[in-house]
């Protein structure tokens, strides 16, 4: 019997209710769970994270549903995929890919994995670095709190 691996890529900058949400959903779809941090260098399409990206992939690691954790790779995001050859890749509810282009890219390289979007978490408004960041900020920053 194979053993059914599944990646998970993301920022994972201040880990949240909804990251554990997105690796332990991730995880139920199969045996083992990688998880792809991405690196400082290719966040381009939010702020940069306010954690480094060795902490950021400590932090992870760390995080119960998951099997391995590694930085992704900073030229080329298919390689990491390509060594270990999943069976599934999952992106959360609020990631900028598209499931279908995303599958194409994989079925160019050769890589028959499975794209699965995993849905919101519902339970609580802190799912989002932003939105804790946007916290932070009202609560700590106000200026009541800066007297």
């Amino acid at each position: 019997m194979s053993v059914r691996r599944v990646v998970a890529t993301g920022t994972f900058d201040i880990l949240h209710p909804g990251h554990v949400y997105y690796l332990e959903e991730s995880r139920k779809l199969g045996d083992e769970l990688f998880v792809i941090v991405a690196r400082d260098a290719n966040v381009k399409h939010k702020p940069c994270p306010i954690i480094p990206e060795d902490q950021r992939l400590e932090m992870v690691a760390a995080l119960k549903p998951v099997d391995h954790a590694m930085l992704g790779d900073k030229t080329d995001m298919f390689r990491p995929i390509r060594e270990i050859q999943p069976d599934v890749i999952t992106v959360g509810f609020n990631q900028r890919f598209s499931e279908e282009n995303l599958a194409s890219q994989l079925a160019e390289r050769g890589l028959p994995a499975r794209v699965v979007r995993i849905g919101k978490y519902a339970d609580g408004d802190l799912c989002s670095s932003r939105l804790v960041v946007q916290r932070i900020l009202d609560k700590r920053c106000s200026d009541n709190q800066l007297r």
